[in-house]
C-alpha cells in the first residue's frame, strides 16, 4: 500500500512530470471542448488532415528563416507556416469538394496526404537546412514540453475557448440545424470557418508539444467518450474537458509506470476510458443496449396475443393462449405486460381478455390481414400460400398505407376467401354495421346520416338485436334503419 502510495505522489514533486501534466491538460480541455463541435459537425477527419498539413508548413516555416535570417528552429515562423499551412488545406478541401463532384470526406482524404507528402519531399529534398525530428513531429514528446510551448498553447487555448464562448449560441445552432441556421440570417460560411480556423489554431499550437497522433485523439476520444453520456452540448463540453484532462493524467502516470512514450501512454488511456463508457454508460452503453434488447417485446409477438384473443370471441385463458403464440416464458410475459400497461388487453391472470381498445386494434390488424390476402391474390400468389404470406406483411400496418392499398383496390368488401374485410380507416373509426364484440359499448359518433337528433361527436352506446341496430343516447333509444346503420361510423372514446 505504502509503495502504491508513493508511486502516486512521487511523480508530483518532480518538475518534469507537472509541467506535462499542466501542459497536456491545457491543451486537453481545449482539444475536448472543440472536438464536441468537430463530432457534431463531422469533422473529425478535417483534423487529422490538419495535423499531417502541418509538416508542409513547419518545414516552410523552417527553410524561410534558416535561408533568409540564418536562423534555426525558429518556433514563432514555423507556428505562422503551419497555420498557413493548415488553412491551405482547409481552403483546397472545401475547393475541390465545391468545384468538382468529389464529397467532402474524399477531398479531405486527397488534400491531407498530397500536402502531407509535400511537407515530406520538401525536409528531405532540403534535410541540410532544414533538421526536424519527423518520428519527434508524429510522436510528440509531452515530458520535454518548452516553457515556449507552454506560453503558446496557453494563449491559444484562451483564445479558442474565448471565441467558443462567445459565439456558442451560434456554433450550437449551425451544428445541429445548419439549414434553419441559414433561414434565419446567421451566416453558416462564415461560422464554419470560424471554427475551422480554432481548429486549426489548436492542432498548430499542440502538434510541437504532444504530436500528430495525440493532438488528433485528444480532439476526438474524449468528446466522444462525453458524447456516450449526456445529449446536452453544454453538459457534454464539460464532460468532454474532465475526461481530456483525466486521459493526461491517467497516461503520465501509466507512461512512468510502463517507461513508454507519453504520448502512446495517454492515448491507450483515453481509448480505455472510452471503451470502459461504451460498456457502462446507463443509456447508449453496449450493456444498457443489451438489457434493453431482452426487455424489449417484439411487435410481432404483441399483435399475434391480441388476434388469438380475438378470434377467441374477446377472451381466452392463458394456457391456451400460450398454446397459439410461439414465445419465451419471459418475453410471453413482458408482452402481457406491455399490452396491459398500453390498456388493449386486461390480465386476469388465469384468463386474458380484450378491451374495446385492444378491439379496436384487433380489427386493424383483421383489415390490414386481409387486405393484404386481397392485395396478394391480385398479384398472382398461389391461394394456399396466402394466409401464411399475409401473416407476415400484417405487421407492417400502418393505417395510412393500408387504407391507401385498400382504395386502390376498388375497396373490397370481402378478401379471395370471402371473408368480411373489415371496414375500419386510419383515423380509427370503423361501420357500425363492423362492430363485432363492440354492442353495448359506448363510442363516438363520426358519421351518420339521420334526422333523429343524432350527430358527429356524439357519445352513444350502440348495441344489436335481431331487429337492428340501436342507440341509447341520453336516456333515449334511438332505433336505426339499414341506412342509417350503413351510414354510421364510430371510433372509440379517447379516453378508453
Amino acid at each position: 500500500m505504502d509503495i502504491f502510495f508513493t508511486s502516486l505522489i512521487e511523480p508530483l514533486t518532480k518538475m518534469y512530470f507537472l509541467k506535462a501534466l499542466i501542459g497536456g491538460s491545457i491543451v486537453a480541455v481545449v482539444c475536448a471542448v472543440a472536438g464536441c463541435l468537430v463530432i457534431l459537425q463531422r469533422m473529425a477527419f478535417l483534423g487529422d488532415a490538419l495535423s499531417h498539413a502541418m509538416i508542409a508548413g513547419v518545414g516552410a516555416g523552417y527553410l524561410f528563416m534558416k535561408v533568409f535570417f540564418g536562423i534555426e528552429a525558429a518556433a514563432g515562423a514555423m507556428l505562422v507556416g503551419s497555420l498557413i499551412a493548415a488553412m491551405i488545406t482547409v481552403f483546397m478541401i472545401g475547393f475541390v469538394a465545391k468545384v468538382s463532384r468529389i464529397k467532402e470526406d474524399t477531398s479531405i482524404g486527397i488534400m491531407y496526404t498530397g500536402i502531407f507528402a509535400a511537407g515530406v519531399v520538401l525536409v528531405s529534398v532540403f534535410s541540410k537546412y532544414i533538421h526536424i525530428d519527423i518520428v519527434h513531429f508524429i510522436m510528440g514528446d509531452i515530458l520535454g514540453i518548452s516553457d515556449t510551448d507552454m506560453i503558446v498553447s496557453s494563449i491559444v487555448s484562451a483564445t479558442v475557448l474565448s471565441v467558443i464562448i462567445l459565439f456558442f449560441r451560434y456554433f450550437k445552432l449551425t451544428s445541429f440545424d445548419p439549414v434553419m441556421a441559414a433561414s434565419i440570417g446567421v451566416p453558416v460560411l462564415f461560422f464554419k470557418y470560424l471554427f475551422t480556423g480554432c481548429v486549426s489554431l489548436i492542432v498548430v499550437s499542440a502538434v510541437s508539444m504532444v504530436g500528430v497522433i495525440l493532438v488528433v485523439g485528444l480532439l476526438i476520444t474524449p468528446a466522444a467518450t462525453a458524447y456516450l453520456l449526456t445529449d446536452r452540448l453544454e453538459k457534454m463540453m464539460a464532460l468532454a474537458a474532465l475526461f481530456g484532462f483525466t486521459s493526461i493524467l491517467g497516461g503520465l502516470y501509466l507512461s512512468l509506470w510502463m517507461n513508454s512514450a507519453g504520448g502512446g501512454a495517454i492515448m491507450l488511456f483515453a481509448t480505455v476510458q472510452f471503451l470502459a463508457v461504451l460498456i457502462f454508460a446507463p443509456r447508449y452503453g453496449m450493456l444498457a443496449d443489451m438489457l434493453r434488447s431482452r426487455r424489449a417485446v417484439p411487435q410481432q409477438l404483441t399483435e399475434d396475443i391480441i388476434g388469438s384473443v380475438f378470434k377467441s370471441n374477446g377472451e381466452i385463458t392463458l394456457q391456451s393462449l400460450t398454446g397459439y403464440v410461439e414465445a419465451g416464458k419471459k418475453q410471453f410475459k413482458n408482452a402481457l405486460n406491455r399490452l396491459t400497461a398500453d390498456g388493449l388487453i386486461i390480465n386476469k391472470g388465469e384468463t386474458i381478455s380484450l378491451t374495446e381498445k385492444g378491439k379496436a386494434e384487433a380489427l386493424r390488424l383483421k383489415k390490414a390481414h386481409r387486405v393484404w390476402e386481397t392485395y396478394l391474390h391480385h398479384m398472382g400468389v398461389p391461394s394456399d400460400q396466402l394466409h401464411e404470406q399475409a401473416h407476415v406483411l400484417e405487421h407492417y400496418n400502418d393505417a395510412d398505407a393500408i387504407q391507401y392499398i385498400y382504395e386502390q383496390m376498388g375497396s373490397p368488401v370481402t378478401d379471395p376467401h370471402g371473408a368480411v374485410i373489415p371496414d375500419i380507416y386510419a383515423d380509427g373509426s370503423f361501420c357500425l354495421t363492423q362492430m363485432f364484440g363492440f354492442s353495448g359499448n359506448k363510442v363516438v359518433v363520426v358519421t351518420i346520416d339521420t334526422d333523429k337528433g343524432i350527430k358527429p361527436g356524439d357519445i352513444v352506446k350502440v348495441s344489436q338485436d335481431d331487429e337492428g341496430f340501436v342507440v341509447e343516447k341520453d336516456g333515449q333509444t334511438i332505433e336505426l334503419t339499414q341506412k342509417e346503420a350503413a351510414s354510421l361510423t364510430v371510433k372509440l372514446p379517447d379516453n378508453l
